[in-house]
């Protein structure tokens, strides 16, 4: 039976990502990231319609990925210092410099369904940095969230963007080891 309905955001992890100098990226193993709270991504690019004979004669859509919030309870601190660049200095101090360079990383989850967690893959995403708030303890501790955006881009090379793996006897193998390390489809 396939998935009729998904809820709930799980199992997290990302990736970094390399570039080789010509556009191919390899992945390091994919590092857990606890605590998602929610992932709200819009597809990115627009539709472009041509007329002709009175009619609409043509109409092109472009796909350039997607971009949105990510919002967990805390953004890892290796997620910090692998992705945003951030420094521990020799004190253990996280240090953010303005000229630091984020890096690529391949985004890794999963989305309840009520038959199989269909597991999903965004291949080249960066990330902005989280804004810095809080707010007082009152009569209940209420847990205050992180929120990075996300930009997920098609990849140089193929332009892959994204994979989704529902879990079939087919898939029973990559579905396996999606989180061990970043799944590469057969295009």
């Amino acid at each position: 039976m396939a998935n009729k309905i998904k809820y709930g955001i799980q199992n997290v992890y990302y990736a970094k990502a390399t570039d080789d100098g010509t556009g191919t990226l390899t992945y390091s193993t994919p590092v857990a990231w606890p605590g998602a709270v929610s992932l709200s991504l819009d597809a990115q690019g627009d539709t472009n319609t041509f007329y002709a004979d009175n009619i609409a004669y043509y109409t092109s859509a472009a796909n350039n990925g997607y971009q949105g919030d990510f919002e967990s309870a805390l953004i890892p601190d290796t997620f910090r210092t692998n992705i945003l660049g951030e420094t521990l200095d020799a004190k253990g101090f996280y240090v953010e410099k303005s000229n630091a360079t984020n890096s690529e990383f391949a985004l890794l989850f999963q989305f309840e369904g009520d038959d199989k967690a269909t597991r999903h893959c965004l291949y080249r995403c960066i990330a902005s940095r989280p804004a810095a708030s809080g707010s007082t303890q009152e009569e209940s501790v209420e847990p205050q969230t992180e929120t990075i955006t996300i930009t997920a881009m098609p990849r140089i090379n193929d332009k892959l963007i994204k994979a989704r793996c529902p879990y079939t006897s087919s898939t029973s193998s990559a579905y396996a080891t999606w989180f061990s390390t970043v799944n590469e489809p057969t295009v």
